[in-house]
């Protein structure tokens, strides 16, 4: 039948859980092929739905029957596979607390953390004799199937005992030998037990170490022959042992320690005869605190020190000879703590006199200078000469390290070898059992050389288990004689070659230890060039080059290459052998002369005992010259060499397996922790046997079995006198296909699940036999209930309904009776209370409420009159306090008013002066205009999201307020229900009654809020009206500056006219040139004009290349007689400056002697200032006499080749004519600052800035004076000037720009403030909200109603006080106007006093229009100054 058949309702499955590993459920429905989804139930009774994979469509597996659960051979089961083996496990040790259990040929050995009472002498003979199935599964079954073998076959056996540290391999072999010396009868059986177990503690105390899983971890392995004579008595024993993990001696990871040895030695420090060797704590020695875990939990290591010299005491070890031990292992801590001190990059040296070292030197007998000498050194021998090299640092340290590792390994053998006298025996052994105690597989966070080997070696015995394993289940097919197929099975030869044939892992090491600079980091990229992506179970980590994977029969395994080519070469220098060899302590050249015995690890003896070791493998003979030659093998060659002699020797015999398992980590007894037990089963090839056994016929019934057992599934005419026959006949019915199971000689053979198929079967029709017969027997038995339960009941209810009436007729008088006395006796019982209640209760009211009467109206009059009080005193203290911050404020306004304004007058008249003198600027202009149409429409930008930020800022006002209503009306509600609730009760009336009467108070409130709310919307609206406005207002200064533009373009065509007017001018001065008629040319023009076009020709001339003077242009008389026009203008012009001149010198005398009339008022600060202009006149005369020299040398040297434009002279005279200009703008600009100071003097010093000004109106006319003289170059004066006109007129439009950016500024911090102010009022009244909520409901609503009133009154007083403050500023306004100005001012007064209004600098007004001289000053200046005209035109048309 197909597997899926199985499937069906109520059918038990195994599902994948991450905590119990498996867990079992129950199918809901039968699985029909297609589904996608099972409906399982599990255990607990929770339903779920297990989804199956998409791709392999793979079930999950089902459960054994009951009756196979608790099977005591797992092979014995229907179906095999991994949660049915864990949960058979699990059932024995748990439920049954039985701790063996079979697999086929495999003992699994459950470690039970407890003393068991199963290992007595009844229990021995219990076994002894009995076949290995006919007993329950026990270590003492194994070794007494060994034993038989043994005899039987006359074959050695071997028992292999493995698992990981701490699942119980020693207690195993101990009584596996325990078995043997009991059961062989022979005499010396105790002798030969208590020696070997006697070995435990020495070997244990050398060889075992804490690690992260295990206190007491084996660290090396031991293979233990018992040897037998020909009677079977055993007679000696022997003991091999592998891979000593020689690191450990000099390092250890972390929460580890270094054997136990040393630490029981510096726990018994203080004893007398340890003085000598100068041990101290543990933490001392460099060799033991590296773990940082110095202690184990409940073990006292002086205690086991005296245990481990008892045990050498039994093996024979004498006490000097002890002795030597513990001194030699002393010296290993001293030498750890050897400290070298570098001289350079290649050398080192230690201190003289460094005590470690004397210390080891004194404990082991040898000079030294010599030691330190070749610690420090190394000898190079080549084929003529012999070198002595000094060696680094790490080197240094690395070689002491491999020197304490060579001494301790050498110790190691040296005590195993003693161990082996003592057990050996004189009487020719003729077959032995060997016990094989192996570490299991090992994977950690950090897997090095020692992991390796002993995964290699677990791959090695995994190999002869599969082999051994498929062998034994061939041999049973055979014996049965069914026919049968090669079964597939993991063969691991893939990984083993991968490790040790040629060009694997270790032969690479080897190579690689041979090369001269050979590295792990080299190594590595040899494995990833030789075996990456060509072999299947190699592997490269993703992120480390220093790494590799294997993927090994139990689990992938990531190895660090750090550390690998030291280990494998156990490098020790020669000389330092030789100088421990030279040494006096005996022991010493003892362990050296041992190793110098070394065998070649390909030989054996005769009877196939090889004296194996980890670290050196021990021969019976050595040729000469062999010692150096087989100390330079490396580990790895030699581990696998000793590897496989441990495999001849297990294949040589009779194999025989017990597999340890650690049921938890904790040492808790009969605990079972599943994800431990799992890896451990996937690691010990027990999965695998019994992958093996499913693979074949895993279920095996002898006839008479099955026929008792399927007895009810034949029919009586199938059973037949031959059993054979008739199970043969019943199993075709059954079961159609033929190939699920066979027929043997004995037995009948099943596939997996064919048993638990017969189960279902053989339940189904059991289950249905006995509801049939169940069915009948109910069914008589009810019929015959039920009549005689009618016939009682008949009789019953006849009696008991008479007894019935009459009692209920009965009760029925008596009730009315009660009804009646009840009536009138509560009657007059309630009619007393209530009119004792009333009378009392009225006699009360009265007094109570006039009581509170009383006290109200006591009350109301106190609070009547403190009111009137606080009234008067508040309204007198808020008078008094008003006046004096009005007073202050009044103060302090006039003063800062009064100094803005004289900041702005002088600001003015600075502006006012440098702009008379830009009438005709036009270069640079349109770019300034365009800066400033930029920087208006960012403002707009600006303007435009601070206005949607405010709507924003309104909108969530308003739903604010809006939910905040609701909250109210909710609150509202809440009472009126609360109310309502209370209104059941009678006494709480009255105070009802003036919860309404307040609550109608504050709805009356809640209405005059309403309507401050409603003018707060109205106030709202009238903002943004004022904010479409300023938008209007923003257009129309767009449309001004559009205006403006035109007028700049209109300016620019006017440039360009006047260019082609210097062009003409040009021509004419060239054609002047050549004829002497025309050589004078007088200009009158104005300083300004002449700024103007000498500036602009000037520009044009340097932009422009100019033409050769040979190429003279003719003479056009249109244009010579323009020229002469503006000739005459300009000499009219220069006549008027002059009678102006003049009149100003008038002046400037009588103020003169009107002044010498006055008394002299601060003289030295008028002295000062004449000193400081008379300076300034001179420093002016000399710029203007260098300016004349430079245009009379520009005559005199006047040639087509220096004046033209890329001439040396031509650029050496415009330099120093920059430098010139740049001096003289420097000079004006002192001018201008001694001018405004001037002018801002009081009447006293008015004479001074009179003469100031004349002297520079003089200076301004010999300027033109001398431009219109008759000179040629006559426009390099115009240019400075004009060049000093186009500078000034930058700084007023720039210092423009930077009063505009001020005043956007300044409006984008108030909004932002007034954003910052309505979000902490948003944030405020969400604390308030949340503060509410958490009131009960009165005082909620009270609450709330309370802070609503609270803000609204604060925004109407913050209102009131900023009209009272605009409606004093308009009154205070209107008073002053008619007071300062009695007639109407002219347009400049206008715009400025406009100007000074708009910046609240009414100070400045006042002054200027009281002081005449200075209304003069400002209205001469705009009166003269067209642009400052139109300047002054816009700036009024902007403000409003």
């Amino acid at each position: 039948m197909a597997a899926s058949e199985l499937y069906t309702k109520y059918a038990r499955v195994w599902i994948p859980d991450p905590e119990e590993v498996w867990k079992s459920a129950e199918l809901l429905k039968d699985y029909k092929p297609g589904d996608k989804v099972l409906q399982l139930r599990l255990e607990e009774g929770k339903d779920l739905e297990y989804c199956l994979d998409p791709k392999t469509k793979e079930l999950p597996p089902l459960r054994n029957p009951d009756i196979l659960v608790g099977e005591n051979d797992l092979t014995a089961l229907s179906y095999l596979h991994e949660p049915a083996v864990l949960h058979n496990l699990k059932v024995r040790f748990i439920d049954s607390k039985l701790i063996y259990t079979y697999c086929g040929i495999v003992l699994v050995a459950i470690n039970p953390y407890e003393q068991l009472p199963i290992y007595g002498e009844d229990i021995i003979n219990a076994y002894s004799g009995q076949n290995m199935g006919d007993m329950d599964p026990h270590i003492f079954a194994v070794a007494e199937e060994a034993y038989k073998q043994m005899a039987r076959d006359e074959r050695n056996q071997s028992i292999i005992v493995s698992g990981e540290s701490g699942a119980g391999k020693t207690v195993s072999a101990k009584y596996a030998m325990r078995y043997f010396a009991t059961v062989s009868g022979s005499a010396s059986e105790a002798n030969v037990e208590e020696k070997v177990l006697a070995s435990n503690p020495i070997m244990e105390s050398i060889g075992n170490a804490k690690t992260t899983r295990n206190d007491n971890s084996s660290r090396f392995g031991k293979y233990i022959e018992i040897g037998f004579d020909k009677r079977y008595r055993i007679i000696g024993a022997n003991m091999r042992t592998y891979l000593l993990e020689k690191s450990r001696v000099v390092f250890q990871a972390e929460e580890e320690r270094n054997y136990h040895i040393f630490y029981q030695l510096c726990a018994s420090a203080a004893l007398p005869e340890f003085k000598t060797l100068r041990l101290g704590n543990a933490n001392y020695f460099h060799y033991t605190k590296q773990g940082g875990s110095p202690v184990i939990d409940g073990v006292n290591d002086a205690k086991e020190m005296v245990n481990t010299r008892q045990a050498c005491t039994l093996l024979g070890i004498s006490d000097s000879y002890q002795m030597g031990i513990f001194r030699i292992l002393a010296g290993i801590l001293h030498l750890g703590n050897v400290e070298f001190a570098s001289r350079d990059s290649d050398s080192c040296t230690i201190p003289p006199k460094h005590e470690p070292l004397s210390i080891f030197c004194d404990l082991m007998g040898v000079e030294y200078e010599e030691m330190a000498h070749w610690l420090c050194h190394r000898k190079l021998a080549t084929a003529t000469e012999t070198y002595i090299k000094p060696i680094s640092k790490l080197h240094a340290i690395n070689a002491r390290d491999a020197l304490a590792k060579h001494i301790y390994a050498n110790l190691f053998n040296w005590i195993v070898d003693h161990v082996n006298k003592a057990l050996h025996a004189t009487v020719k052994q003729h077959s032995f059992i060997g016990v094989l105690d192996i570490y299991g597989f090992e994977t950690f966070e950090i897997n090095s050389f020692e992991q390796f080997c002993i995964n290699y070696a677990n791959e090695k015995l995994q190999q002869q288990f599969n082999m051994h394993v498929f062998k034994l289940e061939q041999e049973e097919y055979m014996k049965e004689q069914i026919p049968w197929t090669l079964i597939d099975f993991y063969d691991n030869q893939p990984c083993i070659n991968l490790i040790e044939a040629k060009m694997g892992i270790l032969d690479l090491l080897d190579e690689e230890c041979k090369m001269p600079k050979g590295s792990d980091d080299t190594w590595a990229q040899k494995l990833y060039n030789t075996h990456l992506n060509k072999c299947a179970l190699f592997e490269k980590p993703r992120l480390s080059n220093k790494a590799f994977i294997i993927k090994h029969f139990a689990d992938k395994v990531e190895y660090q290459c750090e550390g690998f080519l030291e280990k494998n070469k156990d490098t020790v220098y020669e000389e330092q052998i030789k100088v421990l060899k030279s040494s006096k302590f005996k022991l010493l050249p003892e362990l050296f002369q041992d190793e110098e015995k070394v065998l070649s690890p390909t030989s054996a003896t005769p009877s196939g005992r090889v004296p194996l070791s980890r670290t050196a493998v021990k021969p019976a003979k050595a040729r000469p010259g062999q010692a150096s030659k087989e100390h330079k093998k490396t580990v790895g060659h030699q581990f696998r060499n000793s590897l496989h002699l441990l495999m001849e020797t297990l294949n040589a015999t009779t194999p025989h397996y017990v597999r340890c398992i650690k049921p938890n980590d904790f040492k808790f007894p009969f605990t079972f922790d599943e994800k431990r037990a799992v890896q451990q089963l996937r690691a010990c090839g027990v999965l695998e046997t019994i992958r093996i056994s499913a693979a074949g016929f895993p279920s095996r019934w002898t006839y008479q079995e099955f026929f008792s057992r399927y007895r009810v599934l034949m029919k009586q005419r199938d059973v037949l006198s031959d059993r054979k026959q008739t199970c043969k006949n019943v199993l075709e019915k059954l079961i159609l296909d033929k190939d699920k199971y066979q027929f043997g000689k004995t037995k009948i053979f099943f596939r997996a699940g064919q048993v638990a198929y017969l189960e279902k079967i053989r339940a189904d029709k059991l289950r249905a036999a006995c509801i049939r017969i169940q069915k009948t027997i109910r069914g008589w038995l009810m019929r015959k209930k039920y009549v005689r339960m009618r016939k009682a009941a008949i009789t019953i209810q006849r009696y008991v309904r008479g007894y019935q009436a009459r009692c209920y007729a009965k009760f029925l008088r008596r009730t009315r009776a009660a009804i009646t006395i009840q009536k009138f006796q509560r009657m007059y019982v309630v009619r007393k209370r209530y009119q004792c209640m009333r009378a009392a209760t009225i006699a009360l009211q009265a007094l109570l409420r006039g009581y509170m009467a009383r006290n109200k109206y006591q009350m109301m009059l106190r609070e009547h009159k403190s009111i009137i009080i606080q009234k008067h005193v508040r309204g007198w203290l808020a008078r008094v306090h008003y006046r004096r911050t009005l007073k202050a404020i009044v103060y302090l306004q006039c003063c800062y008013r009064r100094m803005m304004a004289k900041r702005e007058l002088k600001k003015l008249k600075i502006e006012a002066r440098s702009v008379e003198r830009y009438k005709k600027l036009h270069i640079g202009l349109e770019n300034k205009i365009m800066q400033l149409q930029r920087k208006i429409d960012e403002q707009n930008k600006e303007y435009k999201s601070l206005l949607e930020k405010l709507s924003n800022l309104e909108i969530t006002y308003s739903t604010e307020t809006e939910k905040l209503r609701s909250d109210v009306e909710r609150l509202r509600m809440s009472e009126e229900e609360a109310k309502n609730a209370t209104n059941r009760v009678l006494s709480l009336q009255e105070e009802i009654a003036k919860l309404r009467k307040e609550l109608h108070q504050t709805q009356c409130e809640k209405k005059t809020i309403e309507e401050w709310a409603d003018k707060y919307k109205h106030e709202t609206e009238q903002a943004k009206t004022m904010e479409k406005k300023l938008v209007e207002e923003t257009k129309q200064l767009e449309l001004d500056l559009n205006d403006e533009r035109l007028r700049y373009q209109n300016l620019l065509n006017e440039f360009s006219r006047l260019e082609e007017r210097y062009d003409d001018l040009k021509d004419e001065m060239n054609l002047m040139v050549v004829s002497p008629g025309h050589k004078r040319t007088d200009s009158t023009h104005s300083s300004n004009e002449s700024e103007y076009t000498f500036s602009s020709e000037i520009t044009e001339a340097e932009d422009l290349p100019q033409e050769p003077s040979e190429k003279k242009a003719p003479l056009d008389m249109s244009l010579f007689l323009k020229l002469q026009k503006r000739v005459t203008e300009l000499e009219q012009e220069k006549q008027s400056l002059q009678d102006e001149l003049d009149r100003k010198e008038e002046q400037a005398l009588r103020a003169k002697a009107k002044e010498e009339e006055r008394p002299p008022i601060r003289g030295a600060e008028l002295e000062y200032e004449s000193l400081k202009r008379q300076e300034l006149e001179s420093e002016n005369k000399k710029l203007k006499n260098e300016l004349n020299e430079l245009q009379k040398a520009l005559t005199e040297t006047r040639s087509p080749e220096v004046t033209a434009p890329g001439a040396p002279a031509y650029r050496v005279l415009l330099d120093q004519l920059t430098s010139v200009s740049e001096e003289l703008e420097v000079r004006k600009e002192e001018v201008l600052i001694l001018r405004s100071q001037l002018v801002s003097q009081k009447e006293a010093i008015q004479p001074k800035v009179n003469n100031s000004q004349q002297m520079q109106c003089v200076v301004k006319l010999h300027c033109i004076t001398d431009l219109s003289t008759p000179s040629e170059n006559w426009g390099c004066n115009f240019l400075s000037a004009f060049t000093q006109l186009l500078l000034n007129f930058f700084r007023l439009l720039e210092s423009q720009l930077q009063s505009q950016k001020k005043s956007h500024e300044n409006e984008l911090e108030s909004l932002r403030g007034e954003i910052q102010s309505l979000k902490e009022e948003n944030n405020r009244q969400q604390q308030l909200l949340a503060q509410n909520l958490q009131l009960p409901p009165e005082a909620r609503i009270e609450a709330s109603l309370q802070h609503e009133i609270t803000r609204l009154t604060n925004e109407n007083l913050v209102r009131e006080m900023v009209l009272q403050e605009q409606a004093r500023g308009l009154t205070f306004f209107n008073y002053l106007m008619p007071l300062f100005f009695p007639f109407p001012p002219s347009l400049p007064e206008a715009t400025q006093i406009i100007h000074c209004v708009m910046s609240s600098n009414y100070s400045v007004c006042f002054e200027e229009r009281n002081s005449s001289r200075k209304r003069n000053l400002v209205r001469s200046q705009l009166a003269n100054n067209w642009y400052s005209l139109f300047i002054a035109q816009h700036f009024c048309m902007k403000e409003g």
